[in-house]
């Protein structure tokens, strides 16, 4: 059965209010007995994943100048080629672009919206994908003395078709869902439907992967769009085959975001936290909280545990950026509330508490909120893993213990994607 983060089984099954140790209550506080424990999500929506440069070993002299990181005609395989690796799950797609160098404004850039990684069953594409890409004329210069224009970008497939001037090999790891994209120059001695010659370097180009939210891609034309005047950071790539104000235009876009899973709260006594233990492995409900962002098993673990009170949720949906859900808890002096959430774009990770809160607590409690790894699940690029709820999939198993999430991956902060407050 595929699972998916909130599925409509678990989302109904957080809508199911049990007694004593299982309440969902949004009511404000109506007696000093009570508090409110809201989670907010504040993660900035980034359009992309991941983005970068790619760039070629070759190098060419004019005007008694030498231009390097081309992709040279040639026979060499060091010089008439370039890869680059990104990662991507089903739905996303990869969008690039770079100059054909031998020309006044003209570009290579991938289909729109991208790109299609993977087939509808979820597989994904490999092998030769030269098809995918198109050719276009900037309108910012005229094509054969170079004066200036100030016309839309508009395709030019009546001189030839990219296929004939590279072939584009793409090559997929399982384990890391991570793609890995060969271009080859083959443009040597080919020539237009006129008999011009074609053959040309490719200058250094721009990739993106764009971000998913709410099963839409945040930016399906990151580069452009056909019909319309071109921007100044394409325009300098296409005259110039500089990329690096391209880049550094969606590189301000790029990063890590995340939906977040209900919460599961439990109020208790004692010192231990009963939802887990650094350094000891996830049970089956937390395991599944983290993988897929189903409370329900972990609802039914911690309502059988003496020292546990009380056992809320909070929301019944997943929180989406900008959005937050509350639920109102017992307090009594002396005992303590401890928290769980899943960071809905990982394979499985969760948000919690780090160190004891008391109930009677007050103020923001996002300082004592830290990112944990389950070690159930290989991880994966979050938000860009097939194997992840996200994406329909289910995560290769792991058997690790529970440790907090390190550095191998750029991370936004703690207090960049959750707000965690009691009231």
């Amino acid at each position: 059965m595929k699972h998916q983060i909130l599925s409509v089984a678990v989302i109904l099954s957080t809508l199911v209010v049990s007694c004593k140790k299982d309440k969902m209550d949004t009511i404000p506080p109506v007696s000093p007995t009570q508090a409110i424990l809201t989670f907010e999500n504040v993660v900035k929506p980034m359009k992309y994943v991941e983005s970068g440069i790619f760039k070629g070993e070759g190098s060419v002299q004019m005007d008694n100048k030498e231009i390097k990181n081309l992709i040279l005609p040639s026979n060499d395989p060091k010089t008439n080629s370039a890869s680059f690796t990104f990662h991507a799950g089903k739905g996303q797609r990869l969008m690039f672009t770079m100059m054909f160098g031998a020309s006044k404004d003209w570009f290579f850039a991938a289909k729109q919206p991208g790109i299609e990684l993977y087939d509808e069953k979820g597989n994904p594409k490999t092998g030769v994908i030269t098809s995918d890409v198109s050719l276009w004329d900037n309108g910012s210069k005229e094509n054969t003395n170079g004066t200036k224009e100030d016309k839309v970008i508009t395709s030019i497939k009546d001189k030839t078709m990219p296929q004939n001037l590279m072939k584009l090999i793409l090559s997929y790891n399982e384990q890391s869902s991570a793609f890995t994209l060969k271009i080859i120059n083959t443009s040597k001695g080919k020539k237009d439907t006129e008999g011009n010659s074609l053959e040309t370097p490719f200058a250094p180009g721009v990739w993106v992967v764009a971000n998913t939210l709410g099963g839409k891609l945040l930016d399906e034309k990151p580069f452009f769009e056909a019909g319309q005047k071109s921007t100044k950071e394409l325009t300098i790539l296409s005259e110039t085959g500089n990329p690096e104000p391209l880049y550094q235009k969606v590189k301000a876009q790029t990063g890590i975001i995340t939906g977040l899973s209900p919460a599961v709260v439990v109020v208790y006594t004692g010192n231990k936290n009963p939802l887990f233990t650094m350094g000891q492995k996830a049970t089956e409900g937390l395991k599944k909280l983290s993988q897929m962002g189903d409370v329900k098993t972990f609802q039914m673990e911690l309502k059988k545990l003496k020292e546990v009170k009380e056992v809320y949720i909070a929301g019944n949906a997943p929180i989406a950026p900008n959005t937050k859900v509350m639920t109102t808890i017992k307090k009594a002096t002396g005992d303590k509330v401890a928290y769980a959430l899943m960071f809905g774009y990982s394979n499985d990770w969760f948000y919690a508490n780090s160190t004891n809160i008391l109930t009677t607590d007050r103020g923001n409690l996002t300082d004592k909120t830290a990112l944990y790894d389950s070690g159930t699940g290989v991880d994966q690029f979050p938000g860009a893993g097939n194997k992840q709820a996200l994406f329909g999939g289910i995560p290769q198993k792991e058997d690790k213990v529970i440790e907090k999430v390190g550095n191998v991956f750029p991370l936004p902060k703690t207090n960049e994607v959750i707000k965690v407050t009691l009231q």
